[in-house]
């Protein structure tokens, strides 16, 4: 789907890309994670070809988005941060106009029910809720059914309700077997919705895997609570590297970096022990853990908003 060699970005003395290099294939959800000013915007819009690299080779859908930009456009569709929806018209009308502009089209009826905005089709744009508004945007992406669909943060600044219906949309459309490339800057999202996630820092990218495979190269150690009828001697989950932590209620609970160690042990454990297992319940390092150990202390203000001059033009 893509194919990125040796990206760079320059804007004046700021460098936003730092030699980007990237294959995506097609089918599932890929989500790019990073902080404000990680350079995920300008990545996907030199994807979308709405910005010229500097340096490097892009190819998507075996296009070369400034050679062949009209192509491209017929096969992909973007939801950028800022999209711009004419308030008098409807949702029907908004659908139906995009719609002209591709030689391919899905119905406006399709896509309403699609995006779950059937009941508003007749309604003002002007009169939709924040999250039906973005709903409406990935009506527009979708038009021209393409095969990569770029979602650019499509959930800030939402509900947690909103956000809900725009990931029950992008997760229908992941089952439909389109390739959608969202970026973001909610660890949950990510791990929530992506097959596979790309994390940015500073224009580079830093990790890259199937969230599990991520989280499960963090150095944060796993937490356990047990419960159990009887005495417990924890010795032997001690040597198995397990640190107790004390007592929660009725639960024992220990810290260990070697998670099957400690089940493998403790079976041992219950059968040689007078003690029965009642419950167990753990927590293993999350993405959170492995986004804050690559990414570090959050940008403050002036690195946020370096990664792009305020005289170049917003999405529109």
């Amino acid at each position: 789907m893509v194919s990125i060699s040796g990206l760079i970005k320059r804007y004046d003395d700021v460098t936003a890309l730092k030699g980007v290099d990237l294959e995506i294939e097609s089918s599932g959800i890929i989500g790019i994670l990073g902080p404000n000013g990680a350079g995920k915007t300008t990545l996907v819009e030199i994807i979308e070809g709405l910005r010229l690299p500097t340096e490097g080779t892009v190819r998507v859908l075996g296009i070369d988005p400034q050679e062949n930009p009209r192509r491209l456009k017929e096969r992909i569709g973007a939801q950028l941060q800022t999209t711009a929806i004419l308030p008098e018209l409807t949702p029907a009308e908004t659908l139906s106009l995009f719609a002209a502009f591709y030689e391919n089209s899905i119905p406006p009826k399709r896509l309403l029910d699609l995006i779950g905005l059937r009941k508003k089709a007749r309604a003002r744009n002007r009169n939709l809720s924040g999250g039906q508004k973005q709903r409406l945007a990935i009506g527009m992406a979708l038009v021209n059914d393409p095969e990569l669909l770029i979602l650019d943060e499509p959930t800030t600044g939402l509900d947690p309700v909103a956000r809900r219906g725009v990931h029950d949309i992008v997760t229908e459309l992941r089952n439909r077997g389109k390739t959608i490339l969202l970026t973001t800057h909610y660890i949950e999202e990510a791990e929530k919705l992506c097959d596979r996630v790309i994390v940015m820092k500073e224009g580079q990218i830093v990790a890259d895997g199937a969230p599990f495979e991520l989280t499960s190269r963090a150095s944060g150690a796993s937490t356990v609570w047990i419960a159990v009828e009887g005495k417990l001697d924890p010795t032997p989950l001690m040597h198995a590297g397990a640190l107790p932590n004390g007592r929660e209620k009725e639960y024992f609970t220990f810290q260990t970096e070697h998670p099957a160690d400690f089940i493998v042990a403790l079976g041992d454990l219950l059968k040689k022990q007078q003690v029965t297992l009642t419950d167990l319940r753990m927590k293993r390092p999350a993405l959170e853990d492995v986004y804050l150990e690559l990414i570090g202390a959050p940008l403050d203000e002036k690195a946020a908003g370096a990664s792009l001059p305020s005289n170049l033009p917003t999405n529109s």
